[in-house]
């Protein structure tokens, strides 16, 4: 009697490689503005080829290799196409050729080898697609996080990955001569904007930014690429209220592809990247040009080269086209340069409208080629420019306009996305003033909220290992090493570290930003002005922080949804904020804007047993309806007016006295 081998659709991960993830083209949408970003795809260009060639169809999952690709076993034939930088990859020992379809026989071992050079990252699609479940929207995977993919985390030796059934594919069709050249020095196109001169750099130091050639630093990953190169000419010597540091703004969104200067690093936001943040942002790299990002080696030399937006919008239209239509359009347009005339006259600013009654002074300005930013009132906090600004992100919200696709809220800020294939820009900026035209008085409106208590473990050991690290391996000699505390003490005139802690416990916060930094993470501030504590952010920023450390940034105060980096000034730590159960179908965030935040001490240990039932769901935040209005805020400050003088003025002078000690290092 003879055996049957059944073979079934399924990969094998024999070696797992550096970092190789379930990733599909589009990632999540619609979450931005609760921290979770796009993930997806990062050459999107690659995967996309990749995708078609096999002719899945665009919404497939396929995987993303870095530095070193898996070794993988095929339980059955299959179709596969890679693309990117696999150059030595082979099929059973075979070479394979990139963006060629090829056959994978059953039991066939498929070595995707080293990522470059030069690349880094390289793509593989299987006809079928990778057959991960959904999960908030998509089958890419958000490792820091936790979510998505494979069990939200990176393949490890043994996995099995599940390949869809190979049905109602488009016919297959060979890539190779689309595939884009992969080089060392790279050109990246970008808009100025939204922010630059002469408001927070100098018109030579925008100028200096964009004629500079930058080196690619090894701290660059998924959530965004360090570039090294001259210091930025600021115009200002601060960010006031926003931080020490003149790259601090009131938090406000950021685009993927943004240019962010994290103190005097610029970082290129990636499909990982934090979604809300308080760095000035000065160009954004075009949608068309994002794919390189992701093949950039620590090494590679950068130049910005800055287009304008009718430039943007035909190479991005150029590429569109192209994954289209692969049959009618010529290879010869996936190109990385345009056949359309650069011109470098930026059309940052779309639009303004000075202060009338109620209504702030208003900003509209471009934030890359696909995104608006609206800017509300002076740079400084102000409740009810705040407020003003929820009114009409819930007004565009409930009018469902269309070609918004995403709409983020800053501190006097609103960041919105827009569908190219349905709106410009330009087109957006109209509609957006009309609506803004129409918001009530925020003095007139009260918003039904909550009070959530947060137990808060002061001094929690993890965050003293945040700072150890920093001062190890960062910059040992910064003012806030060893001790964010005792920082925190110096620049706002307190007696000792048990007063930090006493305003921290006694302040009622009010959230007004979600996402900061990632996974429901709230950015709030003090109701009372009394409060409201002063630090700057790290400059650089951290590469560890604690999930669920609580610091405080400028006047803002954040709790880290998750581990990652960070730049706030660490008091202790407190229970998740973001509880997300896969196929549930419940809301992963925990807090919601103005709900209002007290801190409750406890010791370590307390909370230890507290983190545990929160995760487990054996115990929700504690939380009460409550009310907010501005008349609130109003009567503390009018109650309390020449404490609250005095205590600006004290503040403001140890601020001075510090920045005095830094100016004589």
């Amino acid at each position: 009697m003879t055996a049957t081998v059944v073979r079934t659709a399924t990969i094998e991960v024999l070696t797992p490689g550096v970092q190789t993830t379930v990733q599909d083209l589009h990632g999540r949408r619609g979450l931005w503005d609760v921290g979770v970003p796009p993930s997806g795809a990062w050459d999107d260009f690659a995967f996309a080829l990749a995708t078609r060639a096999v002719g899945n169809h665009r919404g497939a999952a396929g995987l993303e290799a870095v530095a070193v690709g898996p070794t993988l076993r095929f339980g059955q034939r299959a179709l596969i196409c890679v693309t990117g930088a696999a150059h030595d990859a082979t099929v059973d020992g075979r070479p394979v050729e990139l963006g060629v379809v090829t056959v994978v026989p059953a039991g066939g071992v498929l070595d995707l080898g080293p990522c470059g050079e030069p690349g880094l990252r390289s793509y593989l699609a299987v006809a079928g697609g990778i057959a991960a479940p959904l999960d908030l929207g998509s089958r890419a995977t958000f490792t820091l996080g936790g979510f998505g993919g494979h069990d939200g985390r990176p393949l490890t030796a043994g996995t099995t990955l599940p390949i869809g059934r190979a049905e109602n594919l488009d016919p297959p069709m060979d890539v190779a001569e689309l595939l884009p050249e992969l080089r060392h020095d790279w050109t990246l196109r970008v808009l100025a904007g939204p922010h630059g001169a002469p408001e927070h750099l100098t018109p030579d130091g925008v100028a200096a930014l964009f004629a500079a050639t930058w080196t690619v630093d090894h701290r660059a990953d998924r959530t965004g690429v360090r570039l090294i190169g001259p210091t930025p000419g600021w115009a200002r010597r601060d960010g006031g209220e926003a931080g020490l540091h003149p790259s601090n703004i009131h938090d406000s969104a950021y685009p993927i592809g943004g240019i962010m200067l994290a103190g005097n690093t610029p970082v290129i936001v990636g499909p990982d990247g934090p979604s809300l943040g308080g760095f000035v942002v000065p160009c954004v790299v075009i949608r068309a040009d994002r794919w390189m990002l992701a093949q950039l080696r620590p090494g590679d030399t950068v130049r910005l080269d800055v287009v304008s937006p009718a430039t943007a919008e035909a190479v991005n239209a150029e590429r569109d086209a192209l994954l289209a239509d692969l049959h009618v359009i010529s290879p010869r347009v996936a190109t990385t340069r345009s056949a359309v005339p650069p011109t470098a006259e930026p059309d940052v600013v779309l639009a303004r409208l000075d202060p009338e009654g109620h209504r702030p002074g208003l900003v509209l300005r471009r934030a890359g080629d696909h995104h608006l930013l609206l800017e509300a009132g002076p740079a400084e906090l102000d409740l009810t420019v705040r407020f003003w600004v929820h009114l009409l992100a819930e007004r565009l919200r409930a009018e469902a306009v269309a070609g918004i696709s995403e709409l983020v809220e800053g501190v006097r800020s609103l960041l919105l996305q827009a569908d190219p294939a349905v709106i410009r820009p330009d087109e957006l900026a109209e509609i957006v003033l009309d609506h803004a035209l129409r918001i009530p008085d925020p003095n007139q409106v009260t918003l039904d909220v909550r009070e959530v208590t947060l137990p808060l473990a002061l001094d929690h050991p993890l965050a003293h290992e945040a700072m150890a690290r920093y001062a190890r391996s960062v910059r040992p000699d910064a003012p806030w090493c060893p001790d964010n505390v005792e920082f925190i003490r110096r620049v706002n005139d307190l007696r000792d570290r048990d007063e930090v802690f006493d305003i921290v416990t006694a302040a009622t916060y009010l959230v007004i930003g979600l996402g900061d930094v990632y996974l429901g993470a709230p950015v709030a501030v003090p109701m009372d002005p009394r409060h409201r504590l002063v630090t700057t952010k790290y400059d650089p920023a951290r590469t560890w922080t604690p999930q669920n450390a609580v610091g405080i940034g400028g006047v803002y105060l954040c709790v880290y949804g998750m581990e990652g980096p960070g730049g706030y000034q660490l008091v202790g730590r407190t229970v998740p904020v973001w509880r997300h159960v896969p196929g549930s179908g419940a809301r992963p965030w925990l807090l919601r804007q103005f709900d209002r935040l007290r801190f409750q001490p406890v010791t370590a240990a307390e909370l230890a047993d507290l983190r545990a039932d929160i995760k487990a769901g054996r115990a929700d935040l504690v939380a009460r309806p409550a009310t907010f209005s501005l008349a609130e805020v109003a009567a503390i400050e009018t109650e309390h007016a020449a404490e609250i003088a005095t205590l600006r003025a004290r503040r403001q002078a140890a601020f001075a006295d510090e920045r005095a000690r830094w100016d004589t290092r």
